[in-house]
């Protein structure tokens, strides 16, 4: 295979999943990009992570314990593209466990279940989870007494974007929801954690059935009329393709921004909103358009990784076996909320703010830390996978070829000639990598994790 071919390759597992071991890669690049693609499209044919497993957290207390089990399938799903879309509804839709308590892990299950289906089964069955609710309280929207919040950020931040309606169509929004609500959960925790569950409940003689204008239409709509009138805008389809395009491809502006800022790439919009109105708005389709389009081979780190994806990068290139102990994995892994994203709790309705704004002075030091403490351990059987291939060379190797090769089996890992330089620098000060003898394999062994170590601590590592 060319080293062309494993690269594409490996983009593409990093932007539909969390990146994978060299043997994952290895297989995905044999099968060829459009089938690898189509495989990947289609999670649901690899088996699921054993619910056992997950039922073993029992000592992570408060937003841990409910983090804990999401963070823990993200690092050893087969089902990558499912946790990556559950992630990209997370950004999405941010519902935090700070209002809305353990629900929110019964909200990620939700995603879980919808998120490779059409926007409208996404919208409909968001209005309808209580964490949603509660997080913009639409048990308070009631037909006498109107609550606006979840009616306004449904169109502001959830599908069409600001300057694309009216406030009377928030009005009518709002109007539309009343009676949308759920139990009042007997306390114990979400159904995930064995409590019990809190359901959704439609009141009808709570809900406003009287007649209503919303973007241009006239009648008496409830909470799915108004989703199907939504579904149909041209706006909706720009607002989603664009979120997409920012998360699998490239960082775009905040989106508080994108009615004045357009996008980096109108025409791979243009092609993401033919796919939505082709599709009837099926994620799983515009996703086929996006991995198999020029300009998604062509983005490569062109976003900055954000904590969950440098984390589960390294749990990657580790290639340990979390399953026997998942609780102290996570508790060694679960490093997001110190770089800046702290799972299911993010600050404000608007989610986290992404590209180089994931970077400063503090979290860059926990992401550089993080990484090149786990990749000094040479007991982790990804970095022994390195070390193993570099000896199957038969010979000493030179510093060129040491930091070529450790570049290409961390990644590939691609740095600019600066970066380079400083890699071969440090490789120059020992000569050749040699692999004669114990002694001698045991300082190879120490300078392969060094190499490693310094790899993940450059630039570019910071990128997707």
């Amino acid at each position: 295979m060319s080293k062309e071919d494993l690269a594409l390759t490996a983009h593409l597992l990093r932007r539909a999943g969390f990146g994978a071991t060299r043997d994952e890669l290895e297989r995905y690049t044999a099968m060829g990009y459009e089938t690898a693609t189509e495989d990947i499209l289609h999670p649901e044919q690899a088996p699921d992570v054993d619910e056992d497993l997950l039922r073993r957290f029992s000592s992570p207390q408060g937003l841990d314990r409910v983090c804990a089990p999401w963070v823990f399938r993200m690092a050893v799903s087969k089902r990558t593209l499912t946790e990556k879309m559950a992630l990209f509804l997370h950004y999405l839709f941010p519902t935090a466990s700070e209002k809305s308590g353990p629900f929110v892990s019964d909200q990620i299950e939700m995603f879980r279940t919808v998120c490779l289906g059409d926007l409208r089964t996404v919208l409909t069955r968001l209005s309808a989870d209580p964490a949603m609710i509660m997080w913009l309280d639409n048990q308070e929207n009631h037909r006498t007494q109107i609550n606006e919040n979840y009616g306004r950020e449904l169109l502001e931040l959830f599908s069409m974007g600001v300057g694309n309606y009216t406030e009377e169509d928030v009005k009518s929004s709002a109007h539309a929801f009343t009676g949308w609500s759920f139990e009042t959960p007997i306390p114990g925790g979400s159904t995930r954690e064995g409590g019990f569950p809190t359901e959704f409940i439609y009141r009808a003689d709570d809900h406003d059935g009287d007649r209503k204008s919303f973007l241009g239409e006239t009648g008496r709509f409830n909470g799915e009329d108004v989703i199907e009138i939504i579904i149909k805008q041209p706006a909706t389809a720009r607002f989603v393709s664009r979120h997409l395009y920012s998360f699998f491809v490239a960082d775009e502006p905040v989106v508080a921004s994108w009615n004045e800022t357009p996008p980096q790439d109108p025409e791979a919009i243009d092609t993401l909103v033919t796919a939505y109105f082709d599709s009837n708005a099926d994620f799983r389709s515009m996703l086929r358009v996006l991995f198999n389009s020029d300009f998604f081979k062509a983005a490569r780190y062109k976003r900055v990784k954000s904590p969950v994806e440098l984390i589960m990068g390294v749990v990657k290139l580790l290639d340990e076996d979390l399953r026997p102990f998942p609780e102290q994995s996570f508790r060694r892994h679960a490093r997001e909320g110190l770089m800046g994203q702290a799972l299911m709790n993010p600050l404000t309705v608007e989610g986290w703010h992404t590209g180089r704004d994931w970077i400063d002075g503090g979290t860059l030091n926990e992401r550089v830390n993080y990484a090149a403490e786990q990749v000094g351990d040479t007991s982790m059987p990804g970095v022994q996978g390195i070390i193993r291939r570099l000896c199957e060379h038969g010979r000493p190797l030179t510093p060129d070829e040491f930091v070529d090769e450790c570049l290409d089996l961390a990644g590939p890992v691609v740095v600019d000639e600066d970066t380079r330089d400083g890699l071969l620098r440090h490789a120059e000060t020992e000569g050749d990598l040699k692999f004669d003898g114990k002694r001698q394999q045991a300082e190879t062994e120490s300078r392969v994790a060094r190499m490693l170590q310094l790899i993940v601590a450059t630039r570019e590592y910071q990128f997707n």
